[in-house]
């Protein structure tokens, strides 16, 4: 069942972590609900910019999609990891991600806040948690 990553940091609050792995296709997907099953763990599904590229968004929405009505006792978050401000409106409006991450953190800050002030309120509007990058790593 897809759930919200708010729910999921609410029932794990003081007493477990949650993992989130990034997947690009069938095998690791099949093999992260297996494990997660097996531990009776709940978990976040992150799909990057590039992984939506390189096996088309769909194919990977299926994917997920079938995995879910094969393993029905998954409890999990479908997320965007690190996308622009374009890839985050796509996901949101597809009504499939239960939450997004926007990174703008290559503008100027002030850029940033305002890019990720729309990203918020669109996906506010559809129930979607928002993670946003407004810093940006020493050295990098």
């Amino acid at each position: 069942m897809i759930v919200t990553t708010k729910k999921l940091f609410e029932a794990a609050y003081g007493k477990y972590a949650i993992g989130a792995y990034n997947i690009n296709n069938l095998e690791q997907t099949m093999g992260l609900f297996r494990g997660n099953i097996d531990s009776q763990a709940p978990f976040i599904i992150q799909i990057s910019k590039g992984a939506r590229k390189y096996s088309d968004k769909r194919m990977l929405e299926a994917i997920i999609r079938t995995a879910d009505e094969i393993f029905p006792e998954a409890i999990f978050a479908v997320h965007l990891d690190h996308g622009d401000e374009e890839t985050c409106m796509d996901c949101i409006k597809s009504g499939f991600y239960s939450s997004v991450m926007i990174d703008a953190s290559h503008e100027s800050f002030d850029k940033n806040i305002e890019i990720t002030k729309r990203v918020v309120d669109a996906a506010h509007a559809r129930g979607i948690v928002v993670e946003d990058e407004l810093g940006q790593l020493g050295g990098v």
